[in-house]
């Protein structure tokens, strides 16, 4: 098996080529072998590759925004509240959007508003809820994050042309997709076995 070198010819950490010039992690293979019984690994070292992935790209974006002083998680949210044109979200709103619990986003906004990213105003519409919006130095805080990041993830997709791409988020989001499908199945067999 040769070795796998990246754009600046460091070796790539244990990752190695099989037959067809494909990647893959020799460890991971040689546990999800022994786990499966010897039986086929490909799905679970697919798995292990997206975690991997996911874990690559997200270190790297939180080293980005820590040293802002900023979780990945509040990130997030801020970069949700700056696409909006100075519209307030809900709490709920944002979870939602996010895909988190709202418990999850009241602590993220109250990071937000502390470093006075983001703030609580009242809900036009509801006097008794309170909506959260970007403030102007949350704003001036994506600007400077904005083209630092773009350029890290244009390293990390180093050599990937756009049909590479479109590709790779097709294929991510079908997994997104099945895993929705099967919690759906799961949920409602849990129900009718209750």
């Amino acid at each position: 098996m040769k070795q796998v070198h990246n754009a600046t010819e460091q070796p790539t950490r244990g990752l190695a080529q099989d037959a067809d010039d494909c990647l893959f992690d020799p460890r991971i293979r040689t546990v999800l072998s022994e786990f499966t019984l010897g039986s086929d690994t490909l799905t679970l070292e697919a798995a292990a590759a997206i975690r991997a992935a996911s874990h690559s790209v997200e270190r790297l974006r939180s080293r980005g925004a820590q040293g802002r002083g900023l979780s990945s998680g509040a990130l997030d949210i801020l970069i949700r509240l700056g696409a909006t044109t100075g519209e307030a979200l809900s709490i709920g709103d944002l979870a939602r959007s996010a895909d988190v619990s709202s418990r999850n986003v009241t602590g993220l906004v109250d990071t937000l508003e502390r470093e006075g990213l983001a703030e609580r105003v009242p809900d036009p519409h509801d006097r008794r809820s309170v909506l959260t919006r970007i403030t102007p130095a949350g704003r001036g805080w994506l600007d400077t994050f904005r083209e630092p990041v773009q350029r890290a993830m244009a390293g990390v997709f180093q050599g990937f042309t756009p049909a590479d791409l479109t590709q790779l988020r097709h294929l991510c989001l079908r997994v997104v997709e099945n895993q929705q499908r099967l919690e759906h199945y799961l949920a409602q067999t849990e129900d009718v076995l209750r």
